[in-house]
């Protein structure tokens, strides 16, 4: 299935980008959301990753983005929202900085097995001044409370942090609904940091999740 085409109304592009550590879920969450098949660059690991790529936590774990996922969501007659994933492996970070261009707003995916792994994403983001939201991956039940991540992540207060399954388009929508609420906030308070500009629809197809 290709999914259905691009419609001609369609003049606006809406971009965001879905950042995180190795194995976090990335390609999985890309995949759940988007109305057309994703484009992916996922390659099979080989023996030349043993000792680089490790999959703590997912050894059963056999293939890889090594460039980024793309998906799309239809938004309205006019905007259409692009997701784009980005590959986990720090080899590959060199990619960021170029995903994040344009990008109104990103997610960062955390698998709790491997939190320090989502500490590169958080700084960059930060750096860059683009808003995001952190999504906990709940693959296995969480041992550990929202708040307590926070604390892991010395994440601020503003920053939203949310529960997901990368596996459910319902809880996928959750995620980048967050987002947009974020993004909205942050260009409507004056006071605070510089948010990007655009409009967004005041709501998701499909309805509320």
């Amino acid at each position: 299935m290709l999914g259905p085409p691009l419609r001609d109304s369609a003049r606006e592009g809406l971009k965001i980008a879905i950042v995180g550590g190795f194995g976090a879920g990335k390609t999985t969450m890309v995949g759940a959301i988007s109305e057309i098949p994703p484009l992916s660059t996922e390659e099979t690991m080989s023996g030349a990753g043993v000792g680089i790529d490790e999959p703590v936590g997912a050894s059963r774990k056999t293939r890889t983005t090594v460039a980024f996922d793309f998906g799309r969501i239809t938004l309205d007659e006019e905007r259409v929202l692009y997701l784009f994933g980005a590959p986990g492996q720090e080899r590959f970070w060199f990619l960021w900085d170029r995903l994040f261009s344009g990008t109104l707003g990103a997610v960062v995916l955390v698998d709790t097995r491997r939190i320090a792994d989502s500490w590169y994403a958080i700084d960059r983001l930060e750096h860059l001044g683009v808003p995001f939201v952190v999504a906990r991956n709940n693959f296995s039940p969480p041992d550990h409370s929202l708040d307590e991540l926070r604390d892991a992540l010395t994440l601020p207060p503003h920053v939203p942090l949310v529960d997901c399954d990368a596996r459910k388009r319902h809880s996928v929508k959750r995620v980048l609904i967050a987002l947009t609420r974020h993004v909205i906030a942050r260009t409507a308070d004056p006071a605070g940091p510089a948010g990007p500009a655009g409009p967004w629809p005041a709501a998701w197809p499909g309805g509320a999740p």
